[in-house]
């Protein structure tokens, strides 16, 4: 079997779980970066404990303009900022090497959410925010955080949770600014065809065509439930050398005023994999509500797997 490559899970998950305020907040979890970077790093640690080789930055709701808005920072001291979630997470794995007597690469990948984050209007669930602007406002947005992600020395770019194909052809076209970068590009999506601003998604696959940067695409922060017909769709227009990347929710409902609703998943996240390696992924990991725990399932399988193999 070849191999596949894990993901983490829930930042914000476990940051709540350990006593954080941050639903409602308009830096999310991005806000523990200045007041409690500690707290990040011990996250990333206990991902990675439980078997994760890729750990993704807090830095999903980060930006240069959100952390002068929202914190009163200075354009250099919100840049440093933003660094500092690479800093924290290759700290982490400094330290996990250290300890551990296991030998494993560790990737960091700098997260870069939609621009619909940053205007916390719940348009990110939507990206119709796109429709009133142009590609190049689009990369004119994200340039900043994608230049200190990758001054900081990320391992990789996650762009991730895009809701529409539009911000994802941006992101495409802005990657070839930093010709060394390599990136991933996960999309948002609402149901089993389509989107989250409704492109049916085996189209909005055709992006990768345009990037030889990116070394995975597919979806994430959606229910489990959908992943499967979603790639099966679009796998006729995959380009063959980049992988499926896929890292959904636990498959639990988010109200903007309420927050996470329902019932998560009753098939836990290993259960789900076997079927995604089948339709040919290759990194998975769990996003929002997913813990350590369910890393841990996931890794179990897949040495399950590869042992059957």
């Amino acid at each position: 079997m070849e191999e596949v490559k894990i993901l983490d899970g829930g930042l914000s998950t476990e940051l709540e779980a350990a006593g954080f305020l941050i639903q409602g907040d308009p830096l999310w979890s991005a806000r523990i970066l200045h007041t409690n970077p500690q707290a990040i790093k011990d996250v990333h640690l206990r991902f990675l404990q439980s078997g994760a080789e890729v750990i993704t930055t807090a830095t999903y709701q980060a930006s240069v303009e959100g952390f002068r808005r929202h914190l009163g920072l200075q354009t250099e001291e919100a840049a440093e900022l933003l660094q500092l979630g690479v800093r924290l997470a290759k700290e982490a794995a400094e330290d996990f090497s250290f300890q551990s007597s296991e030998r494993k690469r560790i990737l960091i990948a700098g997260s870069v959410g939609p621009y619909g984050a940053f205007l916390h209007d719940a348009s990110e669930y939507t990206g119709h925010y796109v429709d009133t602007m142009s590609l190049e406002e689009l990369k004119g947005w994200h340039r900043q955080q994608i230049q200190c992600l990758e001054a900081a020395g990320t391992d990789l770019i996650a762009m991730e949770t895009i809701p529409s194909q539009k911000e994802a052809e941006a992101l495409v076209e802005l990657l070839r600014e930093f010709p060394n970068a390599k990136a991933w590009l996960s999309y948002s999506c609402q149901d089993e065809q389509c989107t989250s601003h409704g492109e049916k998604f085996e189209e909005a696959v055709k992006v990768a065509s345009k990037s030889k940067q990116l070394v995975a695409l597919g979806l994430n922060c959606c229910p489990p439930n959908i992943v499967s017909p979603l790639l099966t769709s679009a796998n006729k227009n995959r380009c063959l050398d980049i992988d499926w990347i896929i890292y959904p929710n636990s498959g639990e409902v988010w109200d903007i005023h309420t927050g996470w609703k329902g019932c998560s998943n009753e098939r836990p996240l290993a259960v789900w994999a076997k079927e995604w390696i089948q339709l040919g992924a290759k990194w998975i990991g769990g996003c929002c509500r997913t813990t350590p725990s369910d890393i841990a399932d996931l890794q179990q399988m897949l040495r399950q797997k590869q042992a059957a193999d």
